[in-house]
C-alpha cells in the first residue's frame, strides 16, 4: 500500500510531496496532463513562501531563475513605497514564473524520492477505516495503458488538482461562493507597435483601467491582460485572437497588431472556499480548497504555504507519533487564512472597478495608506508575514512564524532544512528531554529574539514561549506527540 497519494502535479502537489518525502513517507503524485502547463497565471513569490523556501534550502536555485522587486504597489495597484518595518528577512518579491517555480520544485520533489506519474487521471475513489481505494481511467489520450493498471490504495489521499477539483467533486465537498461577475484575458502574444507607443497606451488605458497591460518577455513576445466581453459559460475553454483583438481595441482603441499567440487563456474573478479540507483520510491543498481573482498575486503561494503546513502533520499521522487533533489542525488553521485571501482579493477587485461609488473609496483607501500602520497592514496580507494561528492565550509571537534571525553559527533557517521542530533556547538551562528524535535543540543567542526561548513547529511557527522547563514539556505533545519511552 502506498503511504500518500497526491493528485495533482502543481506548485501545491510537489510541494507537499516533498514536504512528506523529506519524513520518509511514501509518495505516489499521480497527474491528469501528460507534460507540464506553458500557461504562465503566477508571475511570483511573496515573503512568506521565500521563507518556506529558505526554511528548506531550495531558496539559492529560485534566486538564479528569479528577479527582485519593491513590495509595494500590490495591494489593488495602488501606487505606493514599500511599508518600513516588514517583519521579515526577505522584503522584497521574487519575479518568477510559475512554469519556473513548478520545474523546480518538481526537480526538488524527484531528488527527495517521490514518484511522479503523468497521464494518469483519477475518476473514482473510496475509502474505509484503513485507507483509499483509487480508481484510474484506463488509457491516457494516446490509448496507451496507464501506469499500475487502474486501481492503487494508499493510507492517504490529498487533492491538489485546482479549481475544478475532481477529487473535491467525488468527495461531494460544498464549495459555495461568490461566481464570477467579470472574465479578464491572458495571453502570451506577439505585439507589432514600437515600444514608445505601447507605453503612451499603457499610461493613458491604465489611469483607469487596471485589468490591462502588456509587459514584455523579450524578442517582440509580451505577456497581455485586458478585460473580456462578459463572462464565458466555459472558462476552459480558450479564447480566440480575434476576440483578444477585439477585446484589445475595445480598451485600448487598437489591436496593438498582436499576432502569433503562444497561448491564450481566460479567467474570473470568482471566490469559493470549500466547506471542509478533510474527509476522513482525504484532504484539498491549494486551489482545489479555494478560488479567489489573481489580485495580488496570492493563489500560488497560498497552495505553496498549505502544503507547508500539511506536510508534517500528514507525516507525523503517516509516521504514528501525531497527536489526536493534529492533522485537523491543518484545516482550522489554514481555511481562516484562505477566508481572508478571499475577502481582500474581493476588495481588491472592488477598488479596481470603474464604478463611481468604487472609485470614491478607492480614493479613500489610496489616502489612508499614506498612514505607515495601514500601509504595512495590507501589506502583510499579500506576503502572508501577518499570520497568527490562534494558539491561545500568551505572548504576541506564540502562534506566529518567526522570521529568519541570525544566530552564531549561521541564521535560523539553516537549521530547519531537515523539517524537525526546533527549541531555540537562549538560557541553556532548557531541554527537549523524550521528544529528540522529533525536535532539535539548539544553544544559542541572538539579539533579534527578545525572549528567553521558543519553541518551533516544522512549519516555522512559534508552538511555545518561555523559560520554564515544566511548562514546555506540558506543551511537547500538543505538536510532537508522545514522549519517546
Amino acid at each position: 500500500m502506498i503511504d500518500v497519494i497526491v493528485v495533482g502535479a502543481g506548485p501545491t502537489g510537489m510541494m507537499l510531496a516533498a514536504e512528506l518525502r523529506l519524513h520518509g513517507v511514501g509518495v505516489l503524485v499521480l497527474e491528469k496532463a501528460t507534460e507540464p502547463t506553458k500557461v504562465v497565471r503566477g508571475l511570483g513569490l511573496h515573503a512568506r513562501s521565500i521563507e518556506v523556501l529558505d526554511q528548506r534550502g531550495l531558496l539559492p536555485r529560485f534566486l538564479e531563475h528569479g528577479k527582485q522587486y519593491p513590495v509595494g504597489g500590490f495591494f489593488a495597484g495602488i501606487a505606493k513605497p514599500q511599508p518600513e518595518g516588514l517583519d521579515t528577512a526577505h522584503g522584497y518579491v521574487l519575479g518568477i514564473p510559475q512554469t519556473i517555480t513548478e520545474r523546480l520544485l518538481t526537480e526538488h520533489a524527484e531528488e527527495v524520492g517521490a514518484d511522479i506519474r503523468r497521464g494518469c487521471e483519477v475518476i473514482g475513489l473510496s475509502q474505509d477505516d484503513h485507507g483509499v481505494a483509487v480508481e484510474l481511467a484506463a488509457t491516457g489520450s494516446l490509448g496507451k495503458p496507464r501506469f499500475g493498471g487502474t486501481h492503487l490504495r494508499s493510507r492517504y489521499l490529498v487533492g491538489c488538482d485546482g479549481g475544478r477539483s475532481t477529487v473535491r467533486k467525488l468527495l461531494d465537498i460544498g464549495f459555495p461562493g461568490e461566481p464570477s461577475t467579470a472574465d479578464t484575458l491572458l495571453g502570451e502574444v506577439e505585439l507589432d507597435v514600437p515600444q514608445e507607443t505601447l507605453d503612451d497606451v499603457m499610461a493613458e488605458v491604465r489611469k483607469t483601467q487596471l485589468r490591462f497591460g502588456a509587459m514584455p518577455l523579450g524578442d517582440r513576445v509580451y505577456r497581455v491582460v485586458v478585460p473580456a466581453d462578459g463572462v464565458a459559460d466555459d472558462r476552459a475553454t480558450a479564447p480566440t485572437l480575434d476576440e483578444f483583438r477585439r477585446q484589445l481595441r475595445a480598451t485600448a482603441g487598437t489591436d496593438l497588431g498582436v499576432h502569433s499567440p503562444r497561448w491564450l487563456s481566460r479567467f474570473g474573478d470568482g471566490t469559493r472556499l470549500a466547506e471542509r479540507y478533510r474527509s476522513g483520510r482525504v484532504l484539498l491543498a491549494g486551489d482545489a480548497a479555494h478560488i479567489h481573482p489573481p489580485t495580488g498575486g496570492q493563489g500560488l503561494n497560498l497552495g505553496i504555504q498549505d502544503a507547508f503546513n500539511l506536510g508534517w502533520k500528514l507525516a507525523a499521522q503517516v509516521n504514528g507519533w501525531a497527536p489526536t487533533a493534529l492533522l485537523d489542525s491543518y484545516q482550522t488553521e489554514r481555511r481562516p487564512v484562505a477566508a481572508d485571501v478571499l475577502d481582500n482579493t474581493r476588495a481588491q477587485m472592488e477598488l479596481m472597478s470603474l464604478a463611481p461609488g468604487a472609485q470614491a473609496v478607492r480614493r479613500l483607501v489610496v489616502e489612508l495608506m499614506d498612514f505607515p500602520g495601514v500601509s504595512r497592514h495590507l501589506t502583510e496580507k499579500i506576503i502572508a508575514t501577518g499570520i497568527r494561528y490562534d494558539f491561545g492565550d500568551g505572548p504576541d509571537l506564540l502562534g506566529r512564524r518567526l522570521r529568519d534571525i541570525p544566530l552564531k553559527r549561521g541564521r535560523l533557517y539553516e537549521l530547519m532544512h531537515t523539517g524537525r521542530g526546533l527549541l531555540l533556547d537562549q538560557t541553556g538551562r532548557l531541554s527537549v528531554a523524550d521528544w529528540a528524535d522529533r525536535v532539535d535543540y539548539i544553544v544559542e543567542a541572538s539579539e533579534e529574539l527578545d525572549v528567553p526561548a521558543v519553541l518551533l513547529r516544522p512549519d516555522g511557527h512559534v508552538a511555545w514561549v518561555g523559560e520554564d522547563q515544566g511548562d514546555l514539556i506540558a506543551h511537547l505533545p500538543t505538536w510532537f506527540g508522545a514522549a519517546t519511552a
